[in-house]
């Protein structure tokens, strides 16, 4: 709230909505009591709400109720720079629908955290990579903007609501593909929105289910279709570990290509992001991170297959 009430940005011309979607801690109580601004406003979701797109429902709910042209979403638990607003709205032009932003996950002196950070950034800076080549494919809805109007002409999420995830990369899939506007990726430092990493390998494991889960749902048929091949890449190098074991030490020569392959790549992905949204420091924990990435991802891949996580206190599928 206080980084929110600190943007350097026309108080008259913007409003701040909290939506409580039966929070289960006192952060209700305390963001509906506390000193805040005029433009600041706290809104609950009707209590007993049905189905399974919890987050997708409340976020409906605060666009509902929004006065403004343009619609920013972020999550409770992050952290804004003063110029964050500015910065990310600064992006529209008249052909301009749609500005994804930078998240950063904050790292302690954990190594799971260290790890996380520089695996979020990787994700992070593909979907900007991707965005720029116009394949706009993945974002993250702790730091979007988009019109309110390109939105209600699309039906908001109304055709989502039987997905529990997907609020953020399923309208910018649309709206690069069923409109003329452009999508767009603001590349500014000002513009980082920062919030924690997972406390634990089984929070971890949760919301990567929950974000794998909706890929089979994509309406681009040959984006699925590449998302496939890539996680058979995935199985494929642990595969090739057990075939040189068992059958034949060929497969070891291709087990380093794919690794070399694999981690040149990447480096030269997330070296892009050193001091823009992680310390260039973490680069040391690089090889560490993608032995991480290559361990977790088929699992993580079957388990979104699954559709079967667990967000907040809720137990959801898919």
């Amino acid at each position: 709230m206080q980084s929110l009430a600190s943007q350097n940005y026309p108080a008259e011309k913007f409003e701040v909505i909290y939506v409580n979607d039966s929070s289960s801690d006192d952060s209700h109580h305390k963001l509906f009591n506390a000193q805040k601004p005029n433009n600041f406003k706290v809104l609950s979701v009707a209590d007993g709400v049905q189905g399974r797109a919890f987050k997708k429902k409340a976020v409906n709910y605060g666009i509902e109720n929004s006065r403004g042209n343009i619609i920013v979403t972020t999550d409770a638990d992050c952290v804004h720079k003063k110029n964050w607003l500015r910065k990310m709205v600064s992006g529209f032009n008249p052909m301009t629908a749609f500005i994804s932003g930078p998240v950063s996950f904050t790292s302690d002196e954990k190594l799971f955290s260290k790890i996380q950070a520089l695996e979020f950034a990787g994700l992070i800076l593909t979907g900007a990579g991707l965005i720029g080549l116009g394949k706009a494919t993945i974002c993250n809805g702790a730091n979007l903007a988009f019109r309110k109007k390109i939105f209600n002409e699309l039906n908001g999420y109304r055709d989502q609501f039987h997905l529990s995830s997907g609020e953020d990369e399923l309208l910018m899939q649309r709206i690069a593909s069923e409109t003329d506007y452009l999508v767009r990726f603001c590349c500014d430092q000002d513009a980082v929105v920062y919030t924690k990493p997972n406390l634990n390998l089984s929070d971890f494991f949760q919301q990567r289910n929950r974000w794998a889960s909706k890929g089979l749902f994509y309406k681009n048929r040959l984006l699925i279709i590449r998302l496939i091949f890539i996680y058979l890449f995935y199985l494929s190098i642990i595969a090739q570990i057990f075939l040189s074991i068992f059958f034949s030490k060929l497969y070891l020569v291709t087990f380093i290509f794919c690794i070399i392959l694999k981690f040149l790549v990447e480096y030269k992905i997330i070296s892009k992001g050193a001091d823009f949204i992680f310390k260039r420091e973490l680069l040391r924990y690089f090889l560490v991170a993608e032995i991480f990435q290559m361990l977790y991802l088929p699992l993580a891949g079957i388990g979104g297959i699954i559709g079967k996580f667990k967000w907040k206190d809720r137990k959801l599928n898919r």
